[in-house]
């Protein structure tokens, strides 16, 4: 059995979710306690439930805590995108993390894809 770290998703998820800390550790008191601490708490999720999943034993759990990452990782989409509306985050910045953050989904999704298939044979 492999290690989380080398799983690339999970590696993906924890570097967006670092770049994601980066940015909203800049702002000012008022945005890091409305949409910073829901931004970065479902960006730091995205990750945590990969690593949940790829500890249990049953690949219906496992697949169970990728189906919640994804969950987070459009939430935190959700919160980027208010937080662009809103003027906290630069264009460019927030097209880089949106298209990285498709990434991830990309990649979860092939996951998940690919524990349906290993559970069945």
């Amino acid at each position: 059995m492999s290690d989380l770290k080398d799983l690339q998703v999970y590696q993906l998820a924890y570097s967006f979710e670092e770049k994601v800390w980066e940015l909203v550790k800049t702002w000012q008191y008022f945005e890091k306690s409305t949409i910073g601490k829901q931004l970065v708490r479902s960006a730091d999720s995205i990750s945590a439930n990969i690593s949940e999943g790829y500890g249990r034993y049953h690949y219906k759990e496992n697949k169970n805590f990728l189906f919640y990452a994804r969950g987070s990782l459009y939430e935190t989409q959700n919160w980027l995108r208010k937080a662009n509306d809103r003027g906290l985050i630069d264009e460019i910045i927030y097209k880089d993390l949106k298209e990285e953050s498709i990434r991830i989904a990309k990649m979860l999704n092939a996951y998940i894809r690919s524990i349906g298939k290993r559970s069945s044979q």
